[in-house]
């Protein structure tokens, strides 16, 4: 995948732009992002901040390592599926900008 993909991926499921990067938030906070991706010139970096503020590089990958499959929700190669919860997160995120 490419960056500007996995950008389209990213907003076609849920994730806003949030100080230039594709974020999540909770839906109660929906301009406080709680992960990121980080998307640099040759690698995407998945990161979540923590309770005090500090974000935390969770997994990256290169955009050549990274895959997506029509079947799966998530590339393949970055490491999404290392944040918990991260499917349910998502589907806050699409019914809030539908329902918001």
């Amino acid at each position: 995948m490419t960056k500007d993909e996995l950008t389209r991926w990213a907003l076609s499921q849920g994730w806003k732009l949030i100080a230039g990067h594709p974020s999540l938030s909770r839906p109660s906070k929906p301009g406080d992002p709680i992960v990121r991706l980080v998307l640099k010139a040759t690698v995407a970096h998945v990161e979540i901040r923590k309770p005090a503020g500090k974000w935390e590089k969770v997994s990256g990958a290169s955009y050549g390592d990274i895959t997506l499959d029509d079947a799966d929700d998530l590339p393949a190669g970055l490491g999404l599926e290392r944040v918990p919860s991260l499917a349910k997160l998502m589907q806050d995120n699409r019914d809030a900008a539908v329902f918001g």
